[in-house]
């Protein structure tokens, strides 16, 4: 099961205070928006999401159809097939993708320890 470029979104209090701290690891801007409170940080491969106020918790995040540099990868699996694999394998969601739709849509699975997996797909 692919499931795309891997990032952590992380529920940060201060996107200032965050970015500097995450920038003395290596870590640099590149993209999103601080006027719009939410950064994408990089260190080579490794990716990471600041978020003031838009989520309540740290979140494992999963984009199909993207390498870690955001840009498209085919083939892929899409999303919708990606949810039906999980149910198949018991997996519960708390928001699910429209399995009739198609291109952009995104799931949400909470782990065991109450931990959001966001899936979301761009293309």
């Amino acid at each position: 099961m692919n499931l795309g470029a891997f990032s952590v979104s992380l529920a940060v209090k201060d996107l200032e205070a965050s970015r500097q701290f995450y920038e003395k690891f290596g870590f640099q801007p590149f993209a999103g928006d601080a006027k719009q409170n939410w950064l994408i940080l990089k260190n080579g491969d490794h990716v990471i999401g600041l978020f003031q106020g838009m989520f309540e918790k740290n979140i494992l995040t999963f984009n199909p159809g993207w390498d870690s540099n955001a840009k498209p990868v085919k083939p892929f699996t899409d999303i919708r097939q990606l949810q039906r694999e999980l149910k198949a394998k018991g997996v519960k969601f708390s928001k699910e993708a429209d399995e009739q739709g198609n291109g952009p849509a995104s799931f949400v699975a909470v782990d065991p320890d109450g931990n959001p997996i966001l899936v979301d797909q761009h293309v």
